[in-house]
């Protein structure tokens, strides 16, 4: 079964270590306990769209590539459950300056 939850969890994650931070960092700029952030990460706890929205503004990533990276993860597990052959992990172009991301 694909859990949104963990596969949120994972490109929260994975967006606050490109950066460098720290789960308390993340947590003081999007004013939401640490330890909740870190049971978001985890796929523990599902965020409310204001504490998802909180987040991805501490995180300077708009909620919108956050939500497209997971829909590209249930499509890839979607494809794996059924036996087809996973779409290949697509690269986000950025809106601001039409590169690759």
């Amino acid at each position: 079964m694909i859990l949104v939850r963990r596969l949120l969890g994972a490109v929260l994650r994975q967006q606050r270590l490109l950066q460098g931070r720290t789960l308390r960092d993340v947590s003081a700029a999007a004013q939401v306990s640490l330890g909740y952030i870190s049971e978001i990460e985890r796929g523990q706890k599902e965020a409310s769209s204001e504490c998802l929205a909180a987040i991805c503004s501490a995180l300077d990533v708009p909620l919108s590539t956050v939500l497209a990276e997971v829909s590209d993860e249930i499509a890839r597990e979607e494809a794996m459950l059924v036996g087809l052959t996973p779409l290949p992990r697509v690269t986000r172009v950025s809106a601001d300056v039409g590169v690759a991301a």
